[in-house]
């Protein structure tokens, strides 16, 4: 028996008690100064949830940011691998691509590298998997990498194409996935893009754990489709037939509470179909294995509407063994089936569809899917040692080649791990000495139940030797030495090393100086007494310490920020009124001409005739005092001619009112939803791309002021026009000011207009100019289309997500107004469009300044000067016009 050493134990009662009361003094301090900070934590986790569909994990390999794409959440890689190298795919590709497919994350070290993913519902659950591959000629070699694609220890696909994506449905035995990239020696492995999908678990149930997809079609359909119109993200490629029949409707497909495939109504609205009973529907499909098991999902639903009768069919499918199902169709139900075979001796698969015996109805097929069974079940680490493996891993951050399954390919087996030599194979040693480990023992090797040796020796571990290593029934080997370890071994563990069942090394000379190794532990009480009592004090003071700094740095900025505005607001005095002026110039607020978060907005007049709108806060409003006082505050030191100006304002305890010039023609959504688009406004071209660059006074807000001032809230209802119909921004009640000019973010709570907030905002919780920029082209959007920032349907979807497959496709035209077809002209309708697009692009580094946009927008009003010569010219009004100002000093509050 090796082991050799003394130390000191702690006393087990009198100091226990301290320990759990300074740590429940700490805990409760902790929680008492962070409640608020983890409700705003908890409230962006809750709203990037909502924007997120469940059981989602979209992978950008290559991305340096998280960002929103047709309203999924892709992230960065860097969570999810250990190695590679972020590179751009080549600047004559990248042009028109989606932003997933723009970067790669390549592979140059090693034969094996794994992104590991861990879904919320865990093992045994149905999973879609999607790797998506395109080459861009990253490296510049124009030589496209051959390389082999596994999930944990089973081979998926190799990958020898240069543009495309491979999927399977896997059902894994582990509450995490590896999908490794195998390195064959054709070239450095890469990937664009890694997906996972959370489906129902009563669908594409087989006895194998995963069907790789082959095809999924939508017959009749005329472009691809997937998320939000499939709600798995099942990605549809459109079938053609000239020689069939096409089936179509406008009817909406009842998908009702029992349809788990959740086929998109989109698809299930076009089908294929033949001439006339007495012909069949028939598929021929080529594999290159004649003995794989293939499954196909046909998906039907009846859209014509038969009276007397039922559409009623045969499917077979052909092939070494034939399968035969029938099938009743209901009007606008989906139904789904399947039926598996393999192919014949020359590789072929077919299926038809016919007319049941006894029916007159020709056959119809709306969509169909094949997949091929594959057996994932090859030799891996058993499924618990692995979990426990995954747990060591990550509790010391561990990367060495410690990827993918811990055993399997034997050849690259983790290093420093012996396995047993079987299908399931058992972790039976791991020796990890010297190798830099910090923290105390993974509890997860509490699981390794065959583990014989664990050398752990010649690191920095510290804490107390586990209880859980006495359970370990075959560990024969176990070395400790030279660490940190404090407090005493497990008696069970002296015990088998004095019984020599087990070799136990703890300690020479010198080393584990605090670890007490022998059955009866003298101990220290005032040494120990001492080190509890300084790191509860400790443990107590640093919170305050930096909680109070924070509040004083935040607080020094905001009475700089107060005193600035106070004496700007000291040249104005003249335009605080009392509530008494208010009630004269209203008639006793006789007119109620709209309503707000504020409360009610009245007409009124001045003495001098001039209308004004005077907002005054409710008490059930909505918004407070806070919001009253940034937007009097705001509209007082600010004046441009496309900012709704501030006529005066009221603030007397209880009465607070804000008074605005007279806006006659209401807000821009107003002119823009439904029927309501008025037909002067319609009228002209002109009028249309002229607003936008009004609007445009946003600019003013972030290069003009000094300090820069956000909006936060911009939206068409925001937007109102006066009698000449000038578009003017108002509302500025959640709009914020920046502490310095050189400030590029302000962190605050979430605000805005759901379908207007820029997605970044619940990722970062940090508003920028470019947040602003993201509203203005959701407004653009809305101009150009006359659709409302979220179109309601069947499955609500938002306008830029809406017009985005339509401009991918060359097809602006479908996405105008109809009211203004007859005057918009393309040129400047395409850069019109295409400058929204640039406003929404995902990230804000891709987005332009508002300074460009207004630059571009002139540009339009140019091109649409030149093909409508008799419309008047366009001034270019610049911020440097504009400056921070009152306006007037002569008192006008008195009744008219």
């Amino acid at each position: 028996m090796d082991y050799v050493g003394n130390g000191h134990k702690f006393p087990s009662t009198k100091i226990c008690l301290l320990f759990k009361s300074c740590f429940i003094f700490f805990c409760l301090f902790t929680i008492l100064f962070n409640s608020k900070l983890a409700a705003g934590y908890a409230y962006g986790a809750r709203n990037l949830a909502s924007d997120t569909p469940s059981g989602f994990i979209s992978i950008d390999c290559g991305a340096n940011e998280d960002y929103m794409d047709n309203g999924i959440l892709y992230k960065s890689d860097r969570d999810f691998v250990d190695t590679g190298i972020n590179q751009p795919v080549s600047p004559n590709i990248s042009r028109n691509l989606r932003p997933q497919l723009k970067n790669v994350r390549s592979f140059p070290e090693g034969r094996r590298n794994c992104y590991v993913l861990k879904p919320e519902n865990g093992k045994d659950n149905t999973y879609l998997i999607r790797a998506s591959f395109l080459y861009g000629n990253y490296d510049r070699k124009n030589t496209t990498p051959i390389f082999d694609l596994y999930l944990g220890s089973n081979l998926w696909w190799t990958v020898d194409w240069d543009n495309g994506y491979v999927e399977t449905l896997y059902t894994p035995s582990t509450d995490y996935i590896t999908v490794c990239l195998f390195n064959t020696s054709k070239g450095v492995p890469y990937i664009s893009t890694l997906e996972l999908r959370h489906l129902d678990n009563t669908i594409y149930r087989t006895p194998a754990r995963a069907l790789v997809t082959m095809q999924r079609l939508d017959i009749g359909g005329r472009s691809n489709l997937r998320y939000p119109a499939d709600v798995y993200d099942r990605i549809w490629n459109p079938l053609n037939v000239d020689t069939l029949n096409s089936s179509v409707t406008n009817s909406s497909i009842s998908q009702g509470n029992n349809d788990a495939y959740k086929i998109p109504d989109t698809m299930l609205r076009t089908a294929a179909k033949e001439q006339n009973a007495s012909c069949s529907l028939i598929y021929f499909w080529e594999t290159q294995s004649s003995s794989a098991q293939f499954y196909v999902y046909f998906h039907f639903a009846e859209i014509e509407k038969l009276v007397g009768k039922k559409r009623r069919l045969k499917v077979d499918l052909t092939g070494q063994r034939n399968a035969t199902t029938n099938a009743t169709l209901d009007y606008l139900k989906p139904l789904s089936l399947s039926l598996n075979g393999t192919p014949d001796n020359a590789g072929q698969l077919q299926f038809s569809i016919s007319a049941a015996e006894g029916s007159d109805l020709p056959p119809l097929l709306n969509g169909f899917e094949i997949y091929a069974a594959k057996d994932m079940r090859n030799a891996s680490t058993v499924p618990v040692e692995a979990d426990a493996m995954m747990g060591v891993k990550g509790e010391f951050k561990l990367i060495r080649n410690w990827e993918g399954d811990p055993c399997f390919p034997s050849e690259l087996s983790w290093s420093g791990l012996t396995c047993s030599n079987s299908s399931a194979s058992n972790i039976l040693s791991i020796n990890l000495s010297s190798s830099n480990l910090t923290g105390k023992i993974p509890a997860s090797i509490a699981n390794l139940r065959e583990i014989t040796s664990l050398d752990l020796s010649n690191n920095e571990l510290t804490g107390e030797v586990p209880e859980f290593l006495v359970n370990l029934p075959n560990l024969r080997n176990l070395n400790l030495t030279s660490n940190k370890f404090t407090g005493s071994v497990p008696k069970a563990l002296l015990q088998r090393a004095e019984a020599g069942s087990l070799i136990l090394r703890l300690a020479i000379v010198g080393e584990n100086p605090d670890l007490c190794t022998s059955l009866k532990c003298p101990y220290n009480l005032k040494k120990y007494l001492a080190l509890i009592i300084i790191a509860c004090i400790l443990a107590v003071l640093l919170p305050i310490v930096v909680f109070a700094l924070v509040i004083y740095k935040r607080r020094r900025q905001r009475e700089n920020l107060k005193r600035e505005i106070e004496e700007r607001l000291l040249k104005s005095k003249n335009r605080q009124v009392r509530y008494s002026e208010i009630l004269l110039i209203s008639d006793n607020l006789k007119t109620t001409i709209g309503e707000g978060g504020f409360g009610k907005v009245y007409y009124g007049t001045l003495s001098d005739k001039t209308q004004v709108a005077i907002k005054l806060l409710s008490a059930s409003s909505r918004q407070g005092s806070n919001e009253f006082k940034a937007e009097a505050q705001i509209l007082t030191i600010v004046h441009h001619r496309n900012l709704v100006s501030l006529i005066g304002y009221c603030d007397e305890a209880e009465n607070k009112a804000l008074i605005y010039e007279f806006m006659p023609n209401g807000n821009l959504r107003k002119h823009l939803s439904g029927n309501c688009r008025t037909k002067d406004f319609a009228l002209e071209y002109m009028h249309f791309v002229k607003s936008s660059k009004q609007i445009a006074g946003l600019e003013y807000l972030h290069s003009g002021c000094k300090p820069p001032i956000i909006h936060r809230d911009m939206k068409t209802s925001n937007i109102l026009l006066n009698e000449r119909m000038q578009a003017k921004i108002s509302d500025f009640g959640l709009s914020r000011v920046f502490a310095n000019e050189s400030d590029t973010h302000l962190s605050t709570c979430p605000a805005g207009t759901f379908g207007y907030v820029d997605p970044l905002i619940h990722l970062s919780g940090n508003f920028t100019k470019k947040s602003d920029v993201y509203s203005f082209g959701v407004v653009l959007f809305e101009l150009v289309t006359g659709q409302p920032a979220i179109i309601k349907g069947e499955y609500n979807i938002h306008i830029v997500d809406w017009a985005k497959p339509f401009i991918e496709e060359g097809n602006i035209q479908n996405i105008v107004d109809p009211r203004l077809e007859d005057t918009a002209e393309s040129c400047s309708v395409g850069k019109f469009v295409e400058l929204a697009l640039s406003c929404t692009l995902p990230t804000t580094a891709e987005r332009p300044d508002m300074s460009d946009v207004v630059s571009q927008l002139i540009e339009c009003l140019k091109m649409v000067q030149d093909k409508m010569p008799n419309m008047p010219q366009i001034t270019s009004h610049r911020i440097e016009e504009f400056s921070y100002n009152s306006i007037g000093s002569e008192s006008v509050f008195s009744p008219r």
